[in-house]
């Protein structure tokens, strides 16, 4: 099995795509597994956080083009694509932060797959792209991802020419960050709100996060967060 799961203390867990030969490549079967394993870490209690990375030379190279040279046929090729969006819908709408730990290169369903993570640092030497137009192949479900997440100049500059951008500057346009997490209880409920207000108008949205903002106040981790802060101390979370 080429997607390793590995339980750190504290409640970290780390979800590593093996299979540095193919540069981890999304593969009928590694998107299956990547799937199968978010919804175990999700419902798993003692998982608070999930760093996703890649082994060998880089995070992920992408669909793994030999396969999806031998397919042929559409339905084949809708069955991987809607396989794709399941796994970054996964990532999305699961009630854990996922952060994603991105080393090399991450192209094409590979960056889509950074971009679908909450948080994402990276080495000072990783690159990202989404190169399909250079071989004839619009990096159509990769832009959904990272569109949410940089603006439309340079991500039209980034699907137009296929060039790969390098570190800093996806620091820069907000491809990438270097945040983490705090009380996992905060997180659920910051995330969840965080990607519903997003489809909805402006007025909506305000009175739906004055809603969470106030169930969050309610919350022992706030109440402890706060008083920590007025306290000058280091907060004790408990997760209520």
């Amino acid at each position: 099995m080429n997607i390793q799961i590995k339980n750190l203390p504290n409640g970290i867990s780390i979800v590593k795509i093996n299979e540095p030969k193919t540069y981890n490549a999304l593969s009928f079967q590694n998107l299956t597994d990547l799937i199968k394993a978010f919804k175990k870490l999700d419902n798993d209690k003692k998982t608070n956080v999930i760093i996703l990375e890649g082994a060998g030379k880089g995070f992920s190279a992408g669909h793994n083009l030999k396969e999806v040279r031998n397919l042929k046929v559409r339905n084949k090729y809708q069955k991987l694509f809607n396989l794709c969006s399941k796994l970054m819908l996964q990532i999305v709408e699961g009630r854990k932060p996922v952060i994603a730990k991105v080393h090399g290169a991450a192209y094409a369903a590979g960056c889509q797959l950074v971009a679908s993570c909450d948080l994402a640092y990276s080495t000072n030497d990783a690159l990202f792209a989404t190169p399909g137009v250079n071989i004839g192949l619009f990096c159509s479900t990769p832009m959904v991802a990272v569109s949410r997440k940089i603006n439309r100049k340079p991500m039209m500059k980034m699907l137009l020419t296929g060039e790969p951008i390098k570190a800093k500057f996806a620091k820069e346009i907000g491809l990438i960050n270097d945040c983490f997490s705090k009380s996992n209880l905060t997180i659920k409920i910051g995330k969840q709100a965080f990607y519903k207000q997003l489809e909805m108008p402006l007025r909506k949205a305000y009175t739906y996060t004055s809603k969470m903002m106030t169930i969050n106040m309610m919350a022992m981790d706030a109440k402890e967060g706060i008083s920590a802060f007025l306290e000058k101390r280091k907060p004790k979370w408990k997760n209520k």
